[in-house]
């Protein structure tokens, strides 16, 4: 018996003895009028807000015991833009299909408006050169590709992306469309035959469990391909229990795809913990594998992609579901459900009221697939008792495992000292330097072969186009780190402004909040900036900046002359360290440095 929790368990049918000695309603698995869809698996997206940014920065052996968590047995479906974890999956699952869904594009695909489809051509020709570089320079092969996340789809751009996958020799590439709602594009798709031929999967974001005819009609298939984005205690676990098995119950989807992966984000940015597990101290090397994890484990741990579901799948008559799929090879596996309403609430969409009570249920399994199972007709019936908020797989596959490691180290804040000169040899692992999470813009490093002295490696903003947003965002760019609790807090670091006639960089403090929308009292130093009679700062020339605040206090310091003291402070009250720059430019950073005081 694989066991997670009290209410979390699996049975092997094989040796399962509780044979129809339980008075209950009675649940028929068959095949009589053929099997029903083919599974394609449980998903995760990294990105849309950088979530797994924190990850990468953890020492070993943590990491690897997460990315195992996370992908060695658990997952088979991701979907986001970060190279090195989609290495780092495919090392643990080879099979995991990979799929690519833009949420904004750079500024000139939408050549100065703030819209994709404009050029079409443009738009498709950057997809395309995106999954051509996937495979030169990271030996991944995306399945699949997506249309613009949660925005209007462009009926000729899909189609045109089609063609144009298919002249670049990339037919193998199938299109997801549209990543929003059902409705309009399962009526388009069934009106417009060019359209149907083009798109492979008809994809939703949080449907509900439920679905549209229009929908069923397309003959499509169907899968949530966002999903969840839940906060990740024992109710959010209960939320992707429920959606796990009735999106295909109610709703005929055959993927479920997670937002997000791992909750590898600091905390207090938006969404806090919406991650299947949580990893977000690389500085203490805690992580904790949360109740979703083990939920997934309850499906991907005993059926594989291509294993087909039964018709004869549903609801309990006293609440929960059930799911059955089968190898078609002598392999059955059944999950169910009893997830109450407050214990299974999703953030989205409303969830109505229902009731589940406990009860007694046996399943007979019936059909031409059971003469291909490898246990006797005894067994072809089984009964079990089932409470409230549990979750049970019966399976007959064997080689499921639990994965254990060792408890992480104890979770730790910030450190209240931190220093980094972003000074790396070689190619480093990763382009960005530690516990920076980038909020707007691109803070990577970066070889200054113009400057032979003390600032070779620096940390370089190099976005220089405000991109094509998916929602509102900031018109500048910002970095983010440290702890959102800070208040008293010394920083320091030496700027390089590159651009001659205009823009900005500063240092801030007190950063609370992120996302598109932050809020934080800064240091700017534009171009030009007076700031003794005649002087004015300059581009191209390094300069030291250093903030302090204290209580309701600020001072400021440039290359060690005291610009102003005690400016009074009122708020924001608390919050990260940040750099950034005034607008969509170049510029560097060098020997940045924290002094936490409280």
């Amino acid at each position: 018996m694989w066991t997670q929790t009290a209410a979390s368990c699996c049975v092997f049918l094989s040796t399962f003895l509780c044979i129809s000695i339980c008075l209950g309603e009675d649940y028929d698995l068959d095949d009589k009028t053929g099997l029903g869809r083919s599974f394609d698996g449980i998903g995760s997206l990294s990105g849309g807000g950088a979530t797994s940014r924190l990850l990468v920065n953890y020492a070993e052996p943590y990491r690897s015991q997460i990315l195992d968590y996370l992908f060695k047995v658990c997952f088979l479906h991701l979907e986001g833009y970060e190279w090195w974890l989609m290495k780092e999956a495919k090392k643990r699952n080879p099979n995991i299909t990979l799929i690519g869904l833009p949420w904004a594009f750079p500024g000139w695909v939408g050549n100065g408006e703030n819209w994709p489809y404009s050029f079409p051509d443009i738009t498709a020709s950057y997809v395309v050169s995106w999954i051509f570089g996937a495979k030169q320079y990271h030996d991944l092969d995306i399945d699949y590709v997506g249309i613009w996340n949660e925005r209007s789809f462009n009926s000729k751009y899909i189609k045109l992306l089609r063609y144009t996958l298919d002249k670049s020799g990339l037919e193998r590439v199938k299109i997801i469309a549209s990543d929003n709602l059902w409705e309009p594009i399962s009526s388009v798709v069934i009106a417009d035959k060019e359209l149907q031929d083009a798109v492979e999967i008809l994809g939703v974001h949080y449907p509900g469990t439920n679905t549209v005819p229009e929908a069923l009609k397309t003959g499509k298939k169907l899968w949530s391909s966002e999903d969840y984005s839940t906060f990740n205690d024992n109710v959010g676990g209960g939320c992707w229990a429920r959606i796990l098995n009735q999106n295909y119950v109610n709703g005929k989807m055959t993927a479920t795809i997670s937002w997000n992966l791992v909750s590898s984000y600091y905390e207090d940015l938006p969404f806090e913990r919406d991650g299947l597990m949580t990893a977000k101290e690389p500085w203490s090397g805690n992580y904790v594998v949360e109740s979703p994890i083990w939920i997934t484990a309850h499906t991907t741990q005993f059926t594989e992609p291509g294993w087909t579901y039964l018709q004869t799948v549903g609801h309990f008559t006293h609440g929960g579901s059930y799911v059955a799929l089968t190898d078609e090879r002598g392999n059955l596996t059944i999950i169910t459900e009893t997830m109450t309403h407050d214990h299974s609430v999703c953030i989205r969409p409303p969830l109505p009221s229902y009731d589940v009570t406990d009860q007694n249920v046996t399943f007979h399994l019936k059909g031409t697939f059971v003469r291909g199972l490898f246990f006797p007709p005894l067994f072809w019936s089984f009964s079990i008792e089932l409470d409230v908020d549990e979750v049970y797989t019966f399976t007959t596959v064997r080689n499921g495992q639990r994965g254990s490691y060792p408890d992480p180290p104890p979770s730790a804040p910030f450190p209240k000292s931190y220093k980094d000169d972003f000074d790396v040899s070689g190619n480093p692992y990763f382009s960005e330097a530690p516990n920076f999470a980038d909020q707007t813009g691109v803070f990577e490093y970066f070889t200054n072969q113009t400057d032979p002295g003390p600032h070779v490696s620096t940390l370089r903003q190099v976005v220089t186009q405000r991109p094509v947003t998916w929602v509102a965002d900031a018109d500048q760019t910002i970095s983010v780190i440290g702890d959102y609790q800070w208040q008293d807090l010394m920083v320091s670091c030496d700027i390089y402004m590159e651009s001659v006639h205009a823009g900005g960089v500063f240092i801030a403090v007190r950063v609370n909040k992120g996302g598109g929308v932050v809020s934080h009292f800064h240091f700017w130093v534009n171009y030009p900036f007076k700031l003794f009679n005649s002087d004015r700062t300059r581009a191209r020339v390094w300069y030291t900046l250093t903030l302090t605040v204290k209580g309701n206090y600020a001072s400021a310091d440039l290359d060690g002359y005291p610009l102003w003291k005690n400016a009074v402070l009122w708020e924001p009250r608390h919050g990260w360290a940040a750099i950034g720059t005034s607008s969509f430019e170049l510029a560097q950073f060098d020997n940045f440095a924290i002094e936490a005081l409280a």
